[in-house]
Parts: structure tokens; sequence; C-alpha cells
């Protein structure tokens, strides 16, 4: 055999072999981007809606509040699983009907509604709800509203108070790395209560 042409054959195969891979990555790349905007039909969807918060959310947020107590902060989940119908409503207000707006997410785009967030409040002694996010009621140098927000992320929430645009302090939520659109297509985490779920219970 040529040795120069043996050189140039060899060069050529590493070359397509790293083209094939290219193209590989950019297939699936393509795939997981079309999946996720749920253009891809799928047996394990579920067209069921959700009907209640997740089991895990609903655990961790109890024990929340129970970490909260204990560093002397009262702390009390005002809203957890919301409908789309529920969430409709909220995202009129201010629009169609009265009152300041307090989302801009329509029916559908929040994560309430997939039973993956809630939201929170202080309480005080006598039982009033509290949106102050400058009391220090157990005089530790430290707003309680914060540090529950801290405890919050130490047990897998995130907090909408970092969010860069249209931060929402009392939002908490586990996506489980679902996003809005999978959600959306009828992809839920495992242990998502759905309507039939809750018939069966």
């Amino acid at each position: 055999m040529n040795p120069k042409h043996s050189s140039l054959t060899n060069g050529r195969r590493p070359r397509r072999w790293l083209r094939r891979m290219f193209l590989v990555l950019l297939l699936f790349a393509a795939w997981r981007l079309i999946d996720g905007l749920g253009l891809i039909p799928d047996f394990q969807r579920n067209s069921l809606p959700i009907v209640g918060l997740h089991p895990t959310v609903e655990k961790k947020s109890k024990e929340l509040v129970e970490l909260a107590a204990k560093k002397g902060i009262r702390v009390v989940i005002t809203t957890d699983f919301r409908s789309i119908e529920e969430q409709n409503r909220l995202y009129r207000q201010g629009r169609d009907s009265k009152g300041k707006v307090v989302t801009n997410a329509e029916g559908g785009e929040s994560y309430h509604n997939y039973g993956l967030a809630i939201d929170f409040a202080l309480q005080d002694k006598a039982g009033n709800v509290l949106w102050d996010m400058e009391r220090d009621n157990n005089k530790n140098g430290k707003t309680d509203w914060l540090e529950v927000a801290e405890l919050a992320k130490g047990l897998g929430f995130s907090w909408g108070g970092d969010w860069k645009q249209f931060p929402d302090f009392p939002h908490l939520q586990m996506d489980f790395g679902y996003t809005i659109s999978r959600l959306k297509s009828g992809h839920y985490p495992k242990g998502s209560l759905t309507e039939k779920q809750s018939q069966d219970a």
C-alpha cells in the first residue's frame, strides 16, 4: 500500500467519526428540545389533571413549618395547589377585575397548578398572618423571612425571591427538573396526584 495514500485514508476516518458523533449529539439535543415542548407523542403522558399537592412537596412544607418553629418563627402556608380556573381568576386580578396585579402566570403557567409550589407567610402569637420581610421575632439579627427562605432551600425548594424578573417572595417550589412546557404536555413527576388517583383514594 502506498504510505501516502494510507496516511490520507487514516486522516479521513477520525474526521468522519467526529462528524457522525456531532450529528448524533445534534439530533439528541433537537429531540430533547422538541420533547420538552410537548410535540412528540408519548404514551407515558398523562391526560388527567393534577388535583392536589405533590406528596413530597406536602411533606417538605410540613418539615419547613417544624424547622422554623424550632428557631422561634411561626410559618403558615397560605397557598399550595391551585387549579387552572383559580389561576386564571388570579391572573385577571388587576387586569379585568379590581385589585393589584399579583401574578404574570395564566392558568397552566404556574407550578402551583401542578401541585409543585407553595406560598408562605409569617404568623404572630395572636394568629395574624404577616407579610413583613423585616420582622426579626427571634431577635437573632436575621430577618425571619430570609431565615425561612434559607431553611426551605435546604429542604430542596427553590425560592421565588431569587428570581431576577418579577421576584415572588412568598413563593417556594420543587420542580423536580420539569419545565412548565413539559408539565403542560402531560409529563408529571412521579407521585403526582391526578384526578383518578384522588378518586381511587
